[in-house]
């Protein structure tokens, strides 16, 4: 929507409030609720401020130790947020309502280094400046509750109405059981300017799938984030809930979200069609480019693996025959490995498997661009493709034959300790996130689990 339709909307009486978002470095989105003609009179141009100790708050918005972004010492002071208007839209799920989306700068005019859309900026532009540009597609899976939010935190999550009472994988009858709100949740986004491919039942009871029109990275990433908020906001106007934990259930399979790419030349646009897929040779197969992306994202894939799997569960979600990868391998088409190669010609992508739902889609993208390009230029070459089961292959996620880090303690270290990490994130970028990482494993390490107390409560 151009700023001039949201000041016709306005002067109609149709939109009456803009929403000013900005991703934290968990991905949500954070910001303030303007009157629409304030925001036309004053913000369109200046934006407005938010305290800087937002990029480094816990969950609980607590102001966390061990920044040197912001901390009690420099006074908590302000970073300004500069609407970014290519990114206004109405919003489908509230009546009356736009939403922006903001870069964060600091007093010097400069992006604020740490902040999740700053950091993926400077990989398109390192990409950019190498000739290429990245399509993507975020596919993001979430469970569907019957209970509200509040009734939910009620019961502590636990024992919960799923939306579905058997397993819906593709199960067309048993989705038409949830289309009042995954239904209205397709609307929802299209009128949001967020194009809409499908929905569809998942591998889990009440577990679903909601695919959106692929674009350029950056754009997929505002498109991802936008959309995990705005499902939340429908959830709770229609009194059910949604999440997007990686493994909300023990016994049911994860919350994946798959990340599909492919690499054009600067200024192609393959989203209408025009440009070539430099992924494909010229003789069809996967190019050169193809090869040395895909060495370069699995060859730093474990020491930017918090980029991917953020939080304490999102390990959990990594077991055998769960539809989620316990190792580092790619094959061709093949649901049991990491990185999977589907399509042919235009459509030839490179789909990671290993993130969850619960990712920071800006943070994700970024490593995966940094990791590819790293791939091409120094011409990185991937493991050799896998034949078979890729369980059998790799072993469990704690194994002695796994690739991958174990828990979010061991990414995080393995994350502050590498020099590859450093070198294509920036030791500000990877000091800030190893702090945020390290504080949530602490936090993880104080509380008290139902399942301790299950367990020992009685019988210790």
């Amino acid at each position: 929507m151009l700023v001039e339709e949201l000041r016709e909307r306005v002067g109609a009486g149709a939109i009456d409030t803009v929403v000013v978002a900005f991703p934290d470095h968990y991905g949500r989105l954070l910001g303030k609720r303007f009157d629409a003609g304030f925001f036309l009179d004053a913000c369109v141009d200046d934006g407005t401020h938010a305290c800087d100790y937002l990029f480094t708050v816990d969950m609980e918005m607590e102001p966390v130790d061990g920044f040197a972004f912001a901390n009690w010492e420099g006074g908590y002071g302000d970073v300004h947020l500069v609407p970014d208007l290519s990114t206004l839209r109405p919003v489908g799920w509230a009546d009356g309502v736009a939403l922006v989306l903001c870069d964060a700068v600091g007093r010097d005019h400069a992006p604020v280094p740490v902040a999740p859309r700053s950091i993926l900026r400077a990989q398109v532009e390192a990409l950019a400046a190498d000739g290429y540009l990245a399509a993507a597609a975020s596919e993001l899976e979430f469970y569907l509750y019957r209970d509200a939010y509040r009734d939910a935190e009620a019961k502590g999550y636990a024992g919960l109405e799923p939306a579905g009472w058997y397993v819906e994988d593709y199960h067309l009858l048993q989705g038409a059981r949830v289309e009042d709100y995954v239904g209205a949740a397709r609307r929802a986004l299209a009128s949001s300017g967020i194009p809409v491919e499908n929905s569809k039942g998942e591998a889990a009871v009440g577990q679903h799938e909601l695919n959106v029109r692929f674009a350029d990275v950056a754009t997929m990433a505002d498109r991802h984030a936008v959309m995990k908020h705005g499902l939340k906001e429908l959830a709770e106007a229609r009194g059910v809930s949604v999440t997007f934990m990686a493994k909300p259930d023990a016994d049911q399979p994860g919350n994946s979200c798959h990340i599909h790419l492919s690499l054009w030349e600067a200024g192609d646009d393959p989203v209408a069609g025009r440009g070539t897929n430099l992924f494909v040779g010229p003789d069809g197969d996967p190019s050169d480019v193809f090869r040395w992306f895909l060495g370069g994202w699995m060859r730093h894939a474990a020491d930017l693996m918090v980029c991917y799997a953020p939080t304490i569960n999102s390990y959990t979600r990594y077991q055998r025959q769960s539809w989620a990868p316990t190792g580092l391998a790619w094959s061709t088409d093949n649901r049991t490995v990491g990185f999977r190669v589907v399509g042919s010609g235009s459509g030839l992508r490179i789909e990671n498997r290993l993130p969850g739902a619960d990712v920071n889609p800006h943070l994700a993208y970024a490593a995966t661009l940094a990791s590819g390009l790293d791939g091409i230029r120094n011409r990185i070459e991937p493991p050799p493709e896998l034949a078979g089961d890729g369980y059998a292959a790799t072993g469990g996620a704690g194994s002695a034959d796994a690739a991958l880090p174990a828990t979010l303690d061991e990414a995080t270290e393995r994350f502050a300790t590498s020099a590859a990490a450093r070198r294509l994130l920036g030791d500000e970028v990877v000091d800030h996130y190893a702090n945020h990482f390290r504080q949530e494993v602490a936090a993880a390490r104080r509380a008290v689990t139902d399942w301790e107390k299950r367990r020992y409560f009685e019988r210790i």
